[in-house]
């Protein structure tokens, strides 16, 4: 496995002196289309070796084995030739590949994944030193392949300080514990509908292959994810993702949760679990609007996710979601009307406070975990707030929320208690009647008591002026939006 030590640096080094790479969000990307290619080179190997018959729908030029790999005889592409191949070639044949309903997901994933992906060095002898450090690994090594699962979410966390990638990756840290208490079962299937990179996907797996036993439940096991993503680039991260995972068919669809009305789900349409961290702070047009009923539609991307998960989650089925705080005390009348539906339809058990740094670079909005399920009303909720660890004056880039700072409330999960400290409650029960009428639905219950003291570094401090910037832009385009659809002529 010594081919793996220091695998990013070798391909950032090569690709710096690349003048068509700008800034690590195309170096991220460049990296993981070659990187679908080989690992799925891999399972097409294992494909033909078990089953009858098999024909791959990648031509046999386009296939990795064929113009990537350099078996040292002289006549692997490079240069020039290299170059025209893979833009000329490669890309238009594989953005092309011949998909309709009756392909199979694992054929199907190569179009969708190539759809929209680019190919953005400029220089073919370059390249040719990218493929040949990308094609050393061994995904047939059990060992080395699961050691690469490793450097794979090292590129992940690499997101966050990716500009706006940073939206698609949630702190590993947090998908496990919430997928740790979600408590998978062998037989049920899980959904994300802006699944990003596929984070709780694989934390589900993780969490899920523990109880895993016969051969059954391993079928069960590979068939017991679904997930949607609107954004090309981490559709592709999230596919490559789940190859790395030994799921050979991924239920991975490149679409848009939100562009299908509401009440015509059916059961069918139904998952026994939803875990995920929705989109905030869009703000979204009136078409998309149109899908949702007139009392729950609104102009915030995360409103309208809590409302299709309401909609999708099966009887007795179970869901944790992360929300920003402006869920928790909106007040607004579709807020209200969300929140008044949530309470008195759904079990809301539990909401976890986190802090503000949790998804520090990326965005200094607070965030928190709701726990609830489709088992009747909500008769009462239990509000723990997770103050930092000690030691830490906020989480970073260098210093992000482990698994371990999760320990505390997980013992008190198993035997919850009020916990009253100085500067006020720190876990509290409250009734779903104090929260509907005496609290009108402001749920912002059980706060953090003062302002944390965040110290960032230059570039830290950098990004979240753009962060900020990019959420105060966002919010007025939403209300213009609103103006607009006053208008006369308007989208009402």
């Amino acid at each position: 496995m010594s081919n793996l030590s220091g695998f990013i640096k070798r391909l950032r080094d090569i690709m710096r002196n690349d003048a068509g790479i700008n800034g690590d969000a195309q170096r991220i990307e460049q990296i993981v289309w070659m990187l679908f290619l080989k690992v799925y080179n891999a399972k097409e190997l294992e494909w033909e070796m078990n089953e009858d018959n098999y024909l791959s729908i990648i031509p046999e030029e386009c296939r990795w084995m064929n113009w990537a790999h350099d078996d040292k005889s002289g006549k692997a592409l490079t240069g020039d030739a290299l170059l025209n191949f893979v833009d000329n070639t490669l890309f238009p044949t594989l953005k092309r590949l011949p998909v309709d309903v009756n392909t199979p997901i694992k054929k199907s994933i190569v179009q969708t994944t190539f759809a929209d992906a680019n190919n953005y060095m400029k220089d073919g002898v370059l390249l040719r030193q990218v493929i040949n450090v990308i094609d050393d690994i061994d995904f047939s090594d059990y060992d080395e392949s699961h050691a690469f699962g490793d450097i794979y979410e090292t590129i992940l966390k690499e997101l966050q300080s990716a500009g706006s990638s940073g939206e698609f990756y949630t702190p590993r840290a947090v998908t496990d514990f919430m997928a740790a208490m979600i408590n998978p079962q062998v037989g049920e299937v899980m959904a994300d509908f802006a699944c990003g990179t596929g984070g709780f996907l694989i934390s589900w797996l993780k969490e899920l292959h523990k109880k895993v036993e016969t051969v059954a439940d391993e079928e069960a096991y590979s068939s017991s994810i679904y997930g949607i993503e609107k954004k090309q680039f981490p559709y592709m991260l999230a596919i490559t993702n789940l190859l790395l995972h030994d799921v050979d068919t991924p239920r991975m669809f490149h679409d848009n949760s939100l562009l299908k009305d509401v009440l015509d789900y059916t059961d069918r349409d139904k998952f026994d679990v939803i875990l995920m961290n929705p989109p905030y702070g869009g703000a979204e047009k009136a078409d998309v609007k149109s899908h949702f009923p007139a009392d729950l539609t609104s102009s915030e991307t995360a409103d309208l996710f809590i409302v299709v998960i309401m909609y999708r989650l099966k009887k007795y089925g179970r869901a944790a979601v992360i929300l920003p705080d402006g869920f928790l005390f909106g007040t607004d009348n579709a807020k209200i009307n969300i929140k008044k539906k949530l309470l008195k339809e759904f079990n809301l058990h539990t909401i976890v406070r986190l802090p503000s740094s949790v998804f520090s670079p990326y965005t200094p909005i607070t965030t928190n975990i709701l726990f609830f399920d489709n088992s009747g009303k909500t008769q009462d909720t239990w509000i723990y707030r997770l103050d930092m660890p000690e030691g830490y004056k906020h989480f970073s880039k260098t210093k992000p929320i482990r698994i371990e700072h999760f320990n505390d409330i997980v013992a008190w999960w198993y035997d919850r208690k009020e916990i009253i400290l100085e500067d006020g409650p720190k876990a509290k029960n409250f009734s779903a009647d104090y929260l509907l009428n005496e609290q009108g639905c402001n749920i912002d219950l059980c706060g953090y008591p003062q302002e944390e003291e965040i110290v960032l570094s230059p570039k830290e401090t950098i990004q979240n002026y753009k962060n900020h910037r990019a959420i105060i832009n966002t919010e007025i385009d939403r209300i213009l939006i609103e103006i607009e659809a006053l208008l006369p002529g308007g989208d009402k």
